[in-house]
């Protein structure tokens, strides 16, 4: 097949795959390191790569982490009966000294060292190399031939599958029904999009505000002013009483009214348009000290767990605007004991400095950096001195960047940026700056957890619902995985690198409906039918939802209009398991011991439910484009030579 494809593509491919082979030497390495990786098997050969450490740093950390997991947990978990807020054990302090320099927290051993300048050797991307590369993956993408010829590839590998369900549709569903005790409803699903804020659905949250009112009317629970409040008297300051409120009247359901209007979604978060009621039930630091947020993220924990077979990536917001916090947030979680084994633990960074800036909370951008990951390198540092913070990072499996990428920035990033200490204007930094910023504070916190035996954080981004493709080029270098993706159907170059390397994408169509994208144009099925590694969502379901089981609703929406196999849908389940931060255990007890394996070797139909005939057909279709690539590199490279 690949002969065929080269015959008939002819001298068009070859020419334009000189637009992938002459890039930086990191990109040239990444076709050959995912080609060693996924069709040679060659894992030793990694070490002939001169720019093996480069790679580390922008290779998408998905096929990083199929190389370095071990048997070991990355991300430790109790055992049964084991308490999971237990705070015996925990390392001795090292006292090491920290140093924000140029938007990026640096270890030293000690003062003398700091006074010297003597960082630990905990590497971090450099700037003017990320900002080279940027502009090289931006090239490429706005290339003519490039563009023609990842479109036809793209096309070829869309009727490809068309072709494949036409011979094997049958025989997938033949196999499938052969396997004992295992079908679409218990094989393990995880909602790897949701904002723990809107993780119930309106009906739920009606019912425990009125639970509430009927049962603790008279508790003070919100301070204004200088003013203490009971329940009842914040609903007569609204002129309501709970027992009318119908989920019409609550106000929190997204709809045709939000559609490319961001503003008016953000204020779907307020119940009956009241912040107030936002800040008692929803918020996790105010009066009450988050105990209604976290009475509902238990109940909706409860769900889950009397379901077995789903599970939830929950968001936790991270401001910037104080160092205190982690520690307010990691007391919550403590405290009223939220933690549950359906669930994992994310934090979001919202973009909004601009903000803060603009009421004068923050002197700087690197403030905003400094609040947010200082406490967690003194807490990997001195553990005994913030016990609440290490015991809560051990549920943490990664860092999410949110807001409206909608929003226009003016400032073009490039390695002249300001710094972040020197970005003290009143705009708001652009998107592949947050994100630069992220991942080099990421990356050494990780480096330095890795050296204490400490789990290690994914970096998970907003990306791609709406704004610049730059979002996604940043993303592609950067990101463990993104959500949303859609802008990939605006760009073929991009969505075929997504592919060859496997990068992982969150959707929810619901979601787009109602903001973005009306349902019928999502990409989701396209994406799933060429081979991108796609996986379905809820993102905010008391926005988007109707049912308890929101997950069990995206499915469902997504079988019926698209006409889903169960294959399919046991595909999507997979994918969502294999891109959560769940530990190495519970992904081999979920989904098979070989599952790091390639191809059908690393499928175990017995709990994926998902057929070996799709396993092989999903494995040597990208065996065969990156085969191709690589013959078109060699052909290069041999006509180079001989010149």
């Amino acid at each position: 097949t690949s002969n065929e494809s080269r015959e008939r593509l002819g001298q068009l491919e070859l020419s334009t795959s000189r637009h992938f082979i002459q890039m930086s030497a990191v990109y040239s390495t990444h076709f050959q390191f995912l080609f060693c990786i996924l069709t040679l098997h060659q894992r030793e050969a990694l070490h002939d790569f001169a720019h093996f450490k480069t790679i580390l740093l922008y290779l998408s950390p998905w096929v990083h982490l199929t190389l370095l997991s071990s048997s070991a947990d990355i991300w430790p978990y109790p055992h049964e009966g084991e308490d999971p807020y237990s705070m015996e054990g925990i390392p001795e302090d090292l006292n090491y000294e920290l140093q924000i320099k140029d938007g990026i927290i640096h270890v030293y051993e000690n003062a003398e060292a700091l006074k010297q300048e003597q960082a630990y050797r905990l590497p971090y991307p450099d700037l003017e190399t990320f900002a080279i590369d940027l502009s090289h993956v931006l090239a490429m993408i706005a290339d003519g031939p490039t563009k023609s010829y990842c479109h036809r590839r793209l096309n070829f590998l869309g009727s490809k599958f068309y072709l494949h369900e036409m011979l094997n549709e049958m025989a997938e569903l033949k196999e499938l029904k052969c396997v004992p005790h295992r079908d679409f409803y218990n094989v393990r699903k995880v909602d790897t999009h949701i904002h723990a804020a809107a993780c119930m659905n309106q009906k739920h949250l009606l019912r425990f505000i009125q639970t509430t009112y009927q049962t603790e009317a008279d508790r003070v629970v919100l301070e204004k002013g200088n003013k203490k409040l009971t329940l009842k008297e914040v609903f007569d300051n609204l002129h309501m009483d709970p027992y009318d409120l119908t989920v019409d009247s609550l106000d929190v359901h997204a709809g045709r009214q939000t559609f490319h209007r961001f503003d008016k979604f953000n204020s779907k978060y307020n119940p009956v348009g009241a912040s107030e009621l936002r800040e008692i039930y929803l918020k996790t630091d105010n009066y009450i000290k988050g105990e209604y947020f976290a009475c509902l993220i238990k109940e909706v924990a409860a769900e889950l767990e009397e379901s077995k077979y789903q599970l939830a990536e929950p968001r936790l917001s991270i401001y910037g605007r104080s160092a205190s916090e982690w520690e307010s947030l990691a007391t919550w979680f403590i405290q009223h004991k939220v933690h549950s084994p359906n669930m994992r633990w994310m934090i979001q960074v919202p973009r909004i400095y601009d903000i803060f800036k603009s009421k004068k909370l923050i002197p700087s951008f690197a403030k905003i950096l400094e609040n947010v990951f200082r406490p967690l390198f003194e807490a990997t540092i001195n553990p005994q001195k913030h016990k609440a913070v290490h015991v809560f990072l051990k549920y943490v499996t990664g860092f999410d960047s949110v807001d409206d990428e909608s929003k226009h920035s003016d400032h073009m990033f490039s390695y002249k940026s300001p710094k972040p200490e020197e970005w003290t204007t009143d705009d708001n930094p652009p998107y592949t700056y947050y994100l630069f910023y992220m991942y080099a504070n990421i990356m050494v916190l990780n480096n330095l957890r890795k050296q204490r035996g400490l789990n290690t954080f994914l970096f998970r981004p907003h990306c791609g619902e709406a704004g610049s493709i730059t979002h996604l080029v940043s993303a592609f270098l950067t990101a463990d995985n993104i959500s949303h993706g859609l802008n990939l159907k605006k760009s073929p170059v991009l969505q075929y690198l997504y592919y060859l390397a496997q990068v992982p994408i969150a959707m929810s169509p619901l979601s787009n409906n109602s903001l973005f994208l009306e349902y019928s144009k999502n990409p989701l099925r396209e994406f799933l039918h060429k081979g991108l590694c796609v996986s379905l969502s809820t993102d905010d379901p008391m926005q988007f939802h109707y049912t308890k089981e929101a997950l069990m609703e995206e499915y469902a929406i997504a079988a019926q209009l698209w006409k889903l196999s169960t294959c399919d849908l046991c595909e999507i389940a997979r994918n969502s398991v294999l891109q959560s931060g769940l530990s190495h255990e519970e992904k081999k007890h979920f989904i098979g011991a070989n599952y790091l394996q390639d191809g059908p070797k690393g499928n175990d139909i017995r709990r994926t439910n998902v057929a070996q005939i799709r396993m092989a057909y999903r494995y040597e279709t990208l065996c065969n484009e990156l085969s191709f690539l690589m013959d078109a590199v060699k052909t290069e490279f041999g006509q180079s030579s001989a010149q």
